[in-house]
């Protein structure tokens, strides 16, 4: 049982750990690496996200999913409340990444509630 509750789970952690990868990256691709606050944000969050994603890939918790979830909200809300939305590279680079990371996250939570029937 608890086997298939963790069957689901690996691809998003997978794609989580690929997009904290991204976000890693995403100052110097994109080019706003010139700029603190959005760089150092994007940093910080990666690394957590990637944390995150290596426990949830070891050992599945609910909790690394809510977890994720609340990093992409951020992501997506961090251009306005540290003020870098003026910042049109960065802001775009951290709604979309954020985007992304919540609603896979989201889907990995729905998929712990409501797990496919095996024949």
């Amino acid at each position: 049982m608890a086997n298939a509750l963790m069957e689901g789970k690996k691809p998003q952690d997978w794609l989580n750990l690929v997009l904290a990868v991204c976000l890693f990256i995403s100052p110097w691709v994109v080019g706003f690496a010139f700029e603190n606050t959005p760089t150092w944000n994007a940093w910080a969050v990666a690394i957590l996200l990637g944390a995150l994603a290596v426990a949830a890939i070891s050992a599945f918790a609910e909790w690394e999913e809510w977890a994720n979830l609340v990093l992409g909200l951020w992501l997506v809300a961090s251009p306005w409340l540290l003020g870098f939305a003026a910042n049109v590279n960065a802001m775009w680079t951290h709604v979309v990444l954020g985007l992304l990371v919540a609603a896979i996250s989201a889907w990995a939570v729905w998929g712990y509630h409501h797990p496919h029937a095996h024949a």
